[in-house]
């Protein structure tokens, strides 16, 4: 069972439908929406400020969800993909993105809607990706325009594989 904490006065607020990994670590002032997975040995530490995960969310594999003290807040919109070994700190990601497996997202960013960020990347502090585009690099930068079904398309496939996957799991509990 996944290790879920109060800190604070603050205790995790956790929607229906939602697969936590059994080392998955859910600490403080912290909402998950519908339909998410949160993978294992992922932390969403919400004890200096707030995370709030929307619905049908995959934060994947060895991610980490943070923020700075009275600072920076972690907000993550709705259909998000969080590749492996992810680290967003104090940053907002809207409906639709995703972030590529080991890139970093720092305070005050923000991911626009439906953008990719690539595998790797760091995205500095107060950096804004626009919406339907591809960062990359370090630090990242624009490197082009997507089409906007076709970044639907992949974003939507990826979020209902992964609750598909999640679907394997709770049959093994149940």
């Amino acid at each position: 069972m996944a290790l879920i904490r109060s800190v604070r006065g603050f205790t995790p607020q956790i929607g229906t439908n939602v697969f936590l990994a059994e080392n998955a670590t859910i600490i403080g002032d912290v909402t998950i929406g519908d339909d998410c997975s949160i993978w294992y040995n992922t932390v969403l530490r919400g004890d200096v400020n707030s995370i709030r995960i929307g619905n049908r969310v995959n934060i994947q594999d060895g991610s980490v969800i943070h923020t700075l003290y009275e600072k920076s807040v972690a907000e993550i919109g709705n259909d998000v993909s969080i590749g492996h070994n992810v680290v967003v700190h104090g940053a907002k990601i809207e409906n639709g993105a995703l972030i590529g497996i080991g890139a970093v997202v720092l305070d005050h960013a923000v991911i626009g809607e439906g953008a990719l960020v690539a595998a790797g990347s760091v995205v500095l502090s107060g950096t804004h990706v626009e919406a339907g585009s591809i960062y990359g690099g370090t630090p990242a930068k624009f490197i082009k325009k997507l089409d906007p079904e076709q970044s639907k398309e992949i974003n939507r496939k990826i979020a209902t594989n992964y609750l598909m996957y999640a679907d394997w799991y709770k049959e093994k509990e149940d």
